[in-house]
């Protein structure tokens, strides 16, 4: 499953797509930074309420494939600044994080 197919399964807002084509493998819950670096895995989407600059330096060195900002919060300018420069997707929803897992949950199991 790509990014672009989440955004569009999912009715995600777009803050920033830089690599609509990256392969999502799962998600990622956390909002502890350190937390996210040690334990995201690779090509997840991480779930969060965080939306400061530091949240684009903490999905490049996750190697995530997006960042998907729940219960409707908006990216800082700080973290849309960075997500450009380290090409790092990041998305929005209105929903709380645990339903926002379940919704990508069950695209997860109906893919192709």
């Amino acid at each position: 499953m790509t990014v672009q197919t989440l955004v569009d399964r999912l009715s995600l807002t777009v803050f920033h797509l830089a690599q609509p084509e990256r392969t999502v493998s799962g998600c990622y819950c956390g909002d502890l930074l350190s937390w996210v670096m040690g334990r995201a895995p690779a090509d997840s989407v991480w779930l969060t309420i965080m939306s400061n600059g530091n949240v684009a330096a903490v999905a490049s060195l996750a190697d995530v494939s997006a960042v998907l900002l729940t219960e409707a919060v908006t990216p800082d300018p700080d973290l849309l600044r960075k997500a450009q420069a380290h090409g790092v997707n990041v998305l929005g929803c209105g929903e709380g994080t645990y339903e926002a897992a379940l919704r990508l949950s069950e695209v997860w199991k109906a893919r192709p």
